[in-house]
């Protein structure tokens, strides 16, 4: 078994690993390294696990359930931003305003506003990316068109407490380079195009990349990238 003292060394250790690949991904690239954010995605993972990666100088991280951050988070002390990537339920808006920073997994417009609704009651405002599904996989969720891409848009600019600052999205279930390299193609000419045409100078996130494919995303744009089992190590529950 594993004590905390090991544990606290290997997310160093792979912290380090992972600056260093990140860098080096920005600069095949042309990219510069500092305009890349890591985000530490501790879900199923315990509280001591967070502390420890916040302990490294670590204050970006992403949950998949509301209730699970709600209780693994609460008042942690230092300065630390949480994003929910996981799908909202709407019933879960109000936890969800009071738990998260940010939601970037927006993909239908009444999610949207009971999430607007929810964060108005609480006096706040709130950022929030749009989840699009470009590899077509029938088990993600998402918009899959551009076409259902832009009424989302419209739907969500004309809400008041939300700020809808990029897209998002999970690359595809392979091992195979050109697809993976693909879909993140696709989704950064989607950003490219939603920000140029509507003249977002805020609309300035692309969420895309895991420990599995985070330097192709960093190659092909990404500007967040989400990383678990590459930061904190294997998941033992599902």
């Amino acid at each position: 078994m594993v004590g905390p003292s090991e544990a606290r060394e290997r997310i160093r250790e792979n912290l380090a690993v992972l600056r260093d690949r990140v860098g080096e991904a920005a600069l095949r690239a042309g990219r510069d390294p500092a305009a890349i954010r890591i985000q530490a995605v501790t879900k199923t993972f315990p509280r001591d696990v967070v502390e420890a990666v916040m302990a490294e100088g670590q204050a970006l991280f992403g949950e998949n359930r509301v209730a699970e951050a709600k209780d693994k988070f609460a008042a942690l002390p230092g300065s630390w931003e949480l994003h929910l990537i996981g799908h909202l339920q709407r019933n879960k808006a109000r936890d969800a305003a009071a738990v998260f920073h940010w939601v970037q997994s927006i993909d239908k417009a009444e999610t949207a506003q009971a999430l607007d609704r929810a964060c108005m009651e609480a006096g706040r405002t709130m950022e929030i990316l749009l989840e699009v599904n470009v590899s077509g996989e029938e088990s993600k969720s998402g918009v899959r068109s551009r076409d259902a891409l832009e009424p989302l848009m419209d739907s969500v600019q004309g809400l008041s407490r939300l700020h809808v600052r990029g897209l998002m999205t999970v690359g595809p279930l392979t091992t195979e380079e050109a697809r993976i390299r693909g879909a993140f193609r696709s989704l950064r000419s989607l950003f490219d195009t939603i920000r140029d045409r509507r003249g977002l100078p805020y609309f300035d996130t692309l969420s895309m990349g895991m420990s599995s494919d985070y330097p192709i995303a960093v190659e092909e744009g990404a500007t967040l990238l989400r990383i678990g089992t590459a930061l904190c190590g294997k998941r033992h529950v599902a």
